[in-house]
Parts: structure tokens; sequence; C-alpha cells
């Protein structure tokens, strides 16, 4: 095996592998989560979900975004600036590359600093941690419908790929 197909396998298995890992806990915090917390707050037991699970959940949540995106990158190689411009057959890879990199910007600019407010990591006032928590809420639920098409137009592009030897 030549060293180019080795990292190319390596990156799309470490794609593949943190790519689950994101959309899992994406999927986790707003069909699980939101929910649970809802129910603990009104019987006053959200603090474990709150002060243990959230944070750790949060770390893995971004840091495997983070890895996604730049496993993807690799995957691309030379095609990366092709993907990102549509073009030369990279149209699906691209539009699912670029959904991925929106989500990426979210978790990043949007979600991790409102949940910091909402988890008391930085210091907020009520009113900031509700603004925060509607934030982020808003954010994920954008992630969780891009997270579809994302997920559609990125399968497609690597069958496309593979169809016509791209």
């Amino acid at each position: 095996m030549e060293n180019l197909d080795l990292v190319a396998a390596l990156s799309r298995w470490i794609h593949f592998m943190a790519g689950v890992m994101w959309v899992g806990l994406l999927y986790y915090f707003n069909f699980v989560q939101v929910v649970a917390l809802k129910n603990a707050s009104a019987d006053g037991t959200a603090a474990g979900i709150s002060k243990h699970v959230a944070p750790r959940a949060l770390l893995f949540f971004r840091w495997s975004a983070v890895v996604t995106w730049l496993a993807g990158a690799a995957l691309l190689g030379p095609l990366f600036v092709d993907a990102f411009l549509l073009r030369n057959g990279m149209g699906p890879m691209g539009i699912g590359a670029w959904l991925g990199t929106i989500m990426l910007v979210n978790v990043w600019v949007l979600i991790w600093p409102n949940q910091k407010k909402v988890l008391g990591m930085t210091p907020a006032s009520e009113a900031e941690k509700n603004r925060a928590r509607r934030s982020a809420f808003l954010a994920s639920r954008t992630n969780v419908m891009l997270s579809i098409p994302m997920l559609f137009f990125m399968a497609a592009g690597w069958s496309h790929r593979a169809l016509f030897g791209l």
C-alpha cells in the first residue's frame, strides 16, 4: 500500500469515527438531554446532568467536530478547493463539506460559548443564561437539520466519485 493510500484510508476511518461521535452527540443533546434536563429541573435532579454529564459530553462534542472536519479536509486532499468551490464534479461532496463547516462554526461560535454560560463555567446573570440557553438550543437544532442533508450529500459525493472514477 502506498503512503497516499494509507493516509486516505486513515483519514476516511478517522473522519467516519469522529463524525459518528459528533453527530451521535448532537442527536443525544437534541433528542435525549434537552427533555431529560427539563424533567430533571422540574423535580430538582438536574444538577447531576448539568454538572457531570453535559460538560464531558460537550468536550467530546466540540473536539469530535474539529477532528471530523480536519479528517474530511485531509480526505479531500488536492480536491479540497474544488469541493468548496463546488466545481469539477465535486458539487455533492462540496455541499456536504459546506454544511459540515457551518455546523462546526455553530459548535464553536454559538453552542459552546453559550453552554459555558448555561453550565456556570462563565459568569452570567439569569437573564444572560436564559438568552444563552435559547441561542445554544437554536444553533443545536439548526445543526440537527443541517446534519441530514450533510450526511446525504457527503455519502452521495463519495458514491458519485467511485462511480465515475474521480
